[in-house]
Formats: C-alpha cells, sequence, structure tokens
C-alpha cells in the first residue's frame, strides 16, 4: 500500500512541475478502452498480439468444452489476475460455471502457456517517440508452491518477484522493448509472458498471457532483493517519465469516463465473489 501511495503521490507531484492535469492519467490508454464495453476488453486487446506471441482465447458460452486442459477462466475486464481460475478437466469447468452469478460479465478461456519461466515486463512510453520505452523492467515470477501452472499475482501470497533487468545488457533490453512495442503503443503497460529462458525471451520465444492497461503496478517494486533507495529512485523516475507521456495528450482526443466505469466492474465483480462465497459455506 506504501508504495501506491507513493506512486500516486510522485505522478501528482511530477504533473504539478509539468502544468499537467494529474486526472489526465486516465487518458493514456483511452484509445484502447472499449467504451460500448466500458471496458479494457481482453478479447480487443488479445486481437493486438502478433500470432507467434497469441495464446488461444474465446468467450466461454457455458456449453463448449476445450480440446486440452488445463484452461484459465477469466473475466473479460480483469487485471492483476484478479478473478482468474483454472480448470484441469471439464467437471472443473462446470462448478466455475455453476457459481456465476447472472450479470452481463462475460468469462473467457484461454489455453496454458507451455515457457518454463514467467516473466512481467512493465513499460512506459518515451514521450518523444512512443513507439520506443523511456522504463523497461523485468521481473521473473516465481511461486513457492509446486504447481506447474500456478495462477501467480499479487494477491497470491505464494508468489515472488526478481527483478532480472540489471543482468540484461542494453541490446537485451532494447530488444525486448522492441517486442513490446509490437503489440502496442501503449503508454503505460505490463504484460505478462512466459518464456524457457531470458535468452528466450529477448529472442522472441514467448507466449503472452496477459496484458495490463489500468492502473499496472510495476512489479520490479515488490522485488525483495532490491533496496528501499532504489525503489524509491525507480517510482520518481517512473512517475516524471509518465508525467511527460501525459503532457502529450492530444487534446482533442475523445474523453472517456474510464475511471468511474471501471471502478463500477470493480464493485460489482466483488459482489458476486461475495455472493459465491456465501454461496459456499
Amino acid at each position: 500500500m506504501t508504495i501506491r501511495i507513493l506512486l500516486v503521490l510522485s505522478y501528482i507531484a511530477s504533473c504539478i512541475r509539468l502544468c499537467v492535469k494529474p486526472w489526465y492519467y486516465f487518458r493514456l490508454n483511452a484509445p484502447y478502452f472499449n467504451d460500448s464495453k466500458g471496458l479494457f476488453s481482453k478479447l480487443d486487446i488479445d486481437r493486438l498480439i502478433p500470432s507467434r506471441w497469441r495464446l488461444e482465447q474465446w468467450v466461454d458460452d457455458g456449453i463448449s468444452e476445450p480440446s486440452s486442459y488445463p484452461v484459465f477462466v477469466k473475466p473479460e475486464w480483469g487485471q492483476n489476475s484478479r478473478g482468474i481460475s483454472r480448470a484441469d478437466n471439464l467437471v472443473q469447468i462446470q462448478q466455475l460455471r455453476a457459481q456465476r452469478t447472472v450479470s452481463d460479465m462475460r468469462y473467457l478461456l484461454q489455453e496454458a502457456a507451455q515457457g518454463a519461466i514467467e516473466f512481467e515486463i512493465f513499460t512506459i512510453a518515451n514521450n518523444e517517440d512512443l513507439q520506443k520505452h523511456a522504463i523497461l523492467s523485468v521481473t521473473q515470477v516465481s511461486n513457492e508452491s509446486s504447481d506447474k501452472f500456478p495462477i501467480n499475482g499479487i494477491y497470491n501470497k505464494s508468489t515472488k518477484y526478481h527483478d532480472v533487468t540489471p543482468k540484461l545488457s542494453s541490446q537485451q533490453l532494447a530488444e525486448i522493448s522492441k517486442h513490446a512495442s509490437e503489440i502496442g503503443e501503449f503508454k503505460i503497460a505490463r504484460f505478462g509472458v512466459r518464456a524457457n529462458s531470458i535468452a528466450a525471451l529477448v529472442a522472441g520465444d514467448f507466449q503472452v498471457i496477459e496484458i495490463n492497461l489500468f492502473v499496472p503496478m510495476p512489479l520490479v517494486l515488490l522485488c525483495q532483493q532490491r533496496r528501499t533507495i532504489d525503489n524509491v529512485r525507480f517510482v520518481f523516475g517512473a512517475m516524471y517519465a509518465l508525467a511527460k507521456v501525459t503532457k502529450r495528450i492530444p487534446k482533442n482526443q475523445p474523453h472517456k469516463g474510464i475511471f468511474f466505469r471501471k471502478l463500477g466492474l470493480m464493485r460489482q465483480h466483488t459482489i458476486e465473489e461475495n455472493e459465491v462465497g456465501n454461496e459456499s459455506h
């Protein structure tokens, strides 16, 4: 929580310094926001991913059975692994379907990535060239359980993060930056990918499992081996870079009520989670 507060305060201070309206943050990735659905649709974003990196993903119609297992069941709007479940067979899928309450929220099924290692790539665009990145960090994700296909995330206490950015050369970071730019011209984003090694990641041999565009947390700040001073420097540098990108947002860019619509979806999902929890007791 302290890190999140520091991120917010640092961004606001940087915006004031650059004479930028801080609430323009929610316009940063607005071109990718599905206004009719009121969310950053995982299906929309999935279509941006080049086929060589894309996992098969489709809307769960409540009837069809996947051709192989495991599959991950996730809400179309979700982020930070919230609301994601894994099904290893048809019985488990049916159980998950039975737990859902009646709502307009669509769920998706996604095949499992086969890479041995999970990485989280956090990026902030360069304000002078949005196809490049002013900030890029690579975090290796591990899980203390023996599960081959864990659902890693900030809410999973078994998930651990390790900063591997210092191990990468400037050329390797440039290659990873290039891969990220091929997916979309995001002003701030976090990519979850799986690859068999760091070398495979640099070479572009990976699969994308998740892209977060709404207030993505730089997971490098959760790495236990990093010093507090390094985290503080990262926060101030990243948020200043983000404020500079915010200043570049065109004045004629259509306004979308992203914050309040996302807040409504999160509230709806929380209510549904509580209802499922009450039914299971």
